[in-house]
């Protein structure tokens, strides 16, 4: 492969679900990227397992699109698609780091939603210039105007809060073209369509267009010493690990001599490395290629410990570029070695601290938002990041991957600031039924949500902007699918740091406790059928300190849940009358996680989730809530 000199790098970012993937798609089967024969997959860039189920991207991802225009000149459009989940900012913040320009995504009917804002804030910053694309203009409820508007609106109170450099970053991105797009169509235009219409065109011409003519070229000289930064890293079965590097100056050519600026316990340090193996981007595979220039990016093989954030530079008088920086995490969780009765049971399975603790430092080879703390326990970590879904995904991962854990309730990470504790805030956006409208204010009020603006669109919904601490929205989930009967959308993205709120009472019900070990048994469940909702079923296994359920009052209740029946041999004189059982409640990860009380963690193996008490115990338990009692009733 010869170098091609005419790059485009672009992020294409948007929140959740407004159609990133399924565009990155269109866009790579409309550039001829796959073979006649090739198999087509929807979302091919969610490669992962859990980014399938999910239906969310979790890591971004690079691919290249070249594209010949009408006059025989060829751009490579190096195309890097971001998540769209808040927890995942730390992978948005990265792909900035890598791109020349940014496409804004946004849908037609939802609007500019708080990661949204979160993204954009990072472009402006970075004075990226940003083409507002407005997808998904075939809904049904599509209001394409009011979005132009709501969008525009959102550049400008940003540019405000920020420095000049970002103002003129956003006083360009409202002269650049609006596109409007349907990804699943895979078409675009910079004609506006009808609401619910697709728009005028056949393809997505209209949008490499606009790339082409409005992204700039990268900068960077060919003839300068070599500058590449390390941003993504990946791993190859044949070549170990590989690191994804954007070349900012210079040439990179395999079989090189490179200085690796990296740092070595928080010391920079440099050596000496050669580049063995250089992989050029086509569509969504690698091809070996035998050199690159500035403005690319490429993998690189070599360097078996290579970093993100590292800096590949010249052998002779090395250059570094700066380490990539992220925002601080938010969400903290405790993560060690399965400590329940019922640990080990099944061969295989990964469960010594070493094991965990080796696992939770690969993480960080490649999760730039992720922080491991030590506790001074040699079986349990703190683990940082930017939500609970973020940390639900790592947990999730460990688990496929054969390990047994205990994981404590999500807390958030306060901060001294003048000698007062800070917590982080988050901006919330809400959108339900009108009907629903009282009941989502008083569940976000007593999560010491303050509403801060209030539309009502005229459709029979309302959308609503709380600013409400963190620790408010651990465990909110399942409280407002339930009280909006399951059709209620809450999105939200970090804020700021503000004074501690103030105590939080989210959950307003007791557990229903195991007092021993053994089996659950049909007979104890339907004898305790009216104490309230179980987790487990008939033949579960169960052990002290084990939650088995959920008591409506709010204390927690101890209960036998392996007692039988009697049996005798007198004959009964009418036959037993058949009992149903209520079908139990299904915990997965992350309403486990979610569920904890203070005292509880949750058991996590291959095969189930259990919530459980930190301290097994009944009667030391009982012992600790009269100490408090006492503390309380003294205070």
């Amino acid at each position: 492969m010869s170098p091609v000199t005419n790059f485009r790098n672009v992020a294409i970012v948007a929140h959740v679900d407004h159609g990133k993937t399924t565009l990155v798609d269109a866009m790579l089967r409309q550039s001829g990227v796959f073979g006649e024969r090739a198999e087509l997959v929807d979302r091919v860039m969610d490669s992962g397992d859990l980014e399938r189920e999910k239906g969310i991207t979790i890591l971004a991802k690079n691919t290249a699109v070249h594209r010949r225009q009408p006059d025989g000149t060829e751009y490579v459009i190096n195309v890097i698609d971001t998540p769209g989940h808040a927890d995942f900012g730390g992978e948005v913040e990265r792909g900035l780091s890598m791109v020349d320009g940014v496409v804004l995504l946004v849908d037609s009917s939802e609007g500019p939603l708080p990661q949204t804002r979160f993204v954009l804030r990072k472009a402006l910053a970075a004075s990226l210039p940003v083409i507002l694309v407005v997808n998904k203009t075939d809904r049904p409820d599509a209001r394409i105007e009011e979005i132009v508007t709501e969008s525009q609106d959102l550049l400008l109170d940003l540019a405000s809060d920020l420095d000049d450099e970002a103002a003129e970053a956003a006083e360009l991105a409202l002269e650049l073209p609006v596109l409007f797009a349907s990804g699943r169509a895979g078409i675009a235009s910079t004609e506006m369509p009808a609401n619910g219409e697709v728009p005028p065109g056949e393809n997505l011409d209209p949008l490499f267009d606009v790339l082409i003519d409005n992204i700039p070229a990268p900068k960077g000289d060919t003839e300068a010493p070599l500058q590449a930064h390390v941003t993504n890293l990946d791993a190859s079965p044949f070549l170990g690990r590989l690191g994804l590097v954007r070349i900012h100056n210079g040439t990179l050519s395999k079989g090189q001599t490179v200085s690796w600026c990296r740092e070595v316990d928080g010391e920079p340090v440099v050596e000496k490395a050669k580049i063995t193996e250089l992989l050029a981007t086509i569509g969504v595979d690698r091809a070996p290629a035998e050199s690159a220039v500035a403005g690319d990016i490429v993998a690189v093989a070599g360097m078996p410990e290579i970093m993100i954030g590292d800096t590949l530079a010249a052998a002779e008088n090395p250059v570094p570029l700066p380490r990539i920086t992220v925002d601080e995490p938010a969400i903290s969780v405790t993560i060690g070695t399965n400590t329940s009765p019922l640990a080990g049971k099944v061969k295989g399975h990964k469960l010594t601290a070493r094991m965990v603790k080796d696992r939770l430092e690969s993480e960080l080879i490649g999760n730039v938002s992720l922080r491991v703390q030590d506790i001074g326990r040699p079986d349990a970590w703190e683990v940082q990041g930017r939500g609970e879904l973020a940390l639900a995904i790592l947990v999730e991962q460990m688990r496929r991957e054969g390990f047994e854990l205990t994981v404590g309730k999500p807390q958030v990470v306060t901060r001294k600031v003048d000698g007062k504790v800070h917590e982080p805030f988050e901006h919330l956006t809400v959108d339900v039924p009108e009907e629903y409208l009282g009941a989502v204010t008083q569940l976000l009020a007593a999560r010491k949500g303050r509403m801060d603006q209030m539309n009502n669109h005229g459709t029979g919904w309302v959308r609503m902007e709380f600013t409400v601490p963190s620790r408010g929205l651990i465990g909110f989930r399942t409280d407002f699918m339930t009280e909006t009967r399951g059709t209620g959308i809450a999105n939200a993205v970090f804020a700021e740091y503000a004074p501690w709120a103030g105590e939080i009472r989210a959950r307003h019900t007791g557990s229903l406790v195991s007092d021993r070990q053994g089996s659950v048994t049909p007979f104890a469940m339907i004898q305790l059928a009216d104490r309230g909702t179980f987790f487990v079923d008939p033949g579960d296994d169960t052990y002290e300190g084990h939650v088995v359920g959920i008591n409506p009052r709010a204390e927690d209740l101890d209960i036998n849940v392996t007692r039988e029946k009697k049996l005798t041999n007198m004959r009964q004189s009418s036959a037993d009358v058949m009992e149903t059982l209520a079908k139990p409640m299904q915990l997965d990860l992350e309403g486990a996680m979610e569920f904890c009380a203070a005292d509880e963690c949750v058991e996590v193996t291959p095969e189930v989730c259990r919530v459980r008490k930190v301290n097994l115990d009944s009667t030391t338990r009982a012992r600790e809530r009269s100490r408090a009692k006492a503390r309380d009733a003294n205070a």
